[in-house]
């Protein structure tokens, strides 16, 4: 710092003109940027109230179930693109755990709108789990165009609870971007366990 900036007198500093005009843009900067913070809060609660008031009155979940299914559709046939390789390799020994019926029975526990059904083998007979009815129409037309599956069942019922499936009932457990939303993590493995035969 130059001598002409910053001159002590007996141990006290005093600041000279010079940084005056530094202090008001860094004023000037402050004040601003509490301005945008206070107004982006404001724009978040005015945009956030639908929501709030539709909770409020007990239609928010409602129309949750109802609208998830056609969202999940759009997103999964844009993730199936950029993942399809890595879902075949993934994939690809599922027809090495056939059991004794000559035909794969697969659990697929989240089935969402059945992003996965192409990636099974010809054959496959696959049951369903998920907790939002509304997924059902989704799954009767991902079958309809994967016609080398064999639809057995849709099962209304959180994946932690899989109580309807018995004990190795299924060659397969499949669990695919569904962790992330289950509230019991160690529950659903747990079923995901249990359901499937012994090897």
């Amino acid at each position: 710092m130059d001598k002409e900036s910053y001159i002590t007198h007996g141990g006290a500093a005093t600041l000279t003109p010079s940084f005056f005009p530094i202090l008001v843009v860094l004023g000037s900067i402050s004040c601003t940027l509490a301005v945008l913070t206070h107004l982006l809060f404001l724009a978040t609660c005015i945009l956030a109230f639908p929501m709030y008031l539709l909770n409020f009155l007990g239609l928010w979940n409602w129309i949750c179930k109802k609208c998830f299914p056609c969202s999940l559709m759009r997103f999964t046939a844009m993730y199936n693109k950029q993942m399809a390789s890595k879902k075949r390799e993934l994939f690809s020994n599922l027809q090495e755990l056939v059991g004794p019926s000559g035909k794969l029975s697969l659990l697929e526990v989240g089935c969402g709108t059945g992003a996965t059904f192409e990636f099974y083998p010809p054959g496959c007979r696959v049951t369903c789990i998920h907790p939002n009815p509304n997924f059902e129409g989704f799954l009767i037309k991902s079958f309809a165009e994967n016609r080398h599956l064999q639809f057995e069942r849709f099962v209304v019922a959180a994946g932690e609870n899989v109580h309807r499936v018995a004990d190795g009932a299924m060659d397969v457990v499949v669990l695919t971007l569904v962790l992330c939303s289950v509230e019991n993590q160690e529950r659903i493995l747990q079923e995901g366990c249990r359901v499937p035969r012994a090897p």
